[in-house]
């Protein structure tokens, strides 16, 4: 069953007098949060080039595989 609430000075309070048993175990789920994303609201992937880090490795892109999986390296 769903139970629809709101938090005030950070408890839970249920809609409709609902009331659930000490104890009880529960998810909670904002309806109205928007989604976290960083990098100006474009989504986490949009920000992942700014969090990457020189490897080293020159050929990283094309033996991917190689370095992931030990496949052998593309010439």
């Amino acid at each position: 069953m769903t139970y629809r609430g709101k938090v005030k000075n950070g408890v839970v309070i249920l809609d409709d007098g609902a009331s659930l048993g000490e104890g009880t175990a529960v998810r909670i789920e904002p309806i109205d949060a928007e989604p976290r994303t960083t990098s100006g609201g474009h989504g986490a992937l949009f920000g992942a080039g700014e969090r990457a880090k020189p490897t080293g490795v020159s050929d990283l892109a094309r033996n991917h595989d190689h370095y992931l999986y030990g496949h052998p390296r593309v010439t």
